[in-house]
């Protein structure tokens, strides 16, 4: 950004690139622990629309607890903790990342309505514009980006 004063131009600062908010945090697989990443994240999301001016939508609201839950109760379910939360978005998407301590990569069922069961990651997909699993040194990260704006 650039300030005009009486025909002189001068830097003000505000030019400068910004860094996406990020957050993470850290669950040791007891009892509540899938309940405190949802209220982590709705703290996450009401701190990205102060910073970053990030759209106001409850359905918005609705698909990233629901892909947090999903992610969290998959490293819960599969590596009995601990896992790592970790949360980045700015005003036009929200990533999750999910650590945890399980080497082993998620499987995509396909659809299967009659199927009772497996169709977190289903769902996580239908949710997110990009997903992505990989081994990490200390066992796997599981990705998802998920667009704020329609």
């Amino acid at each position: 950004m650039i300030d005009h004063l009486d025909g002189a131009v001068t830097p003000t600062g505000l030019d400068k690139p910004v860094e996406p908010l990020r957050r993470a945090t850290h669950y040791t697989g007891e009892p509540g622990c899938i309940a405190e990443a949802r209220v982590f994240a709705e703290i996450f999301l009401e701190q990205l629309r102060k910073e970053w001016c990030a759209p106001s939508d409850t359905r918005l609201d609705g698909e990233l607890m629901l892909v947090v839950s999903e992610l969290v109760t998959n490293a819960d379910r599969h590596s009995h903790g601990p896992y790592v939360l970790e949360l980045e978005g700015t005003d036009t998407s929200v990533t999750v990342s999910v650590y945890d301590s399980s080497a082993t990569l998620p499987m995509r069922y396909p659809r299967d309505p009659e199927r009772i069961g497996r169709h977190g990651l289903e769902i996580v997909h239908a949710l997110a514009t990009e997903v992505t699993a990989r081994r990490v040194p200390v066992g796997k990260c599981v990705r998802a980006v998920l667009p704020l704006t329609q």
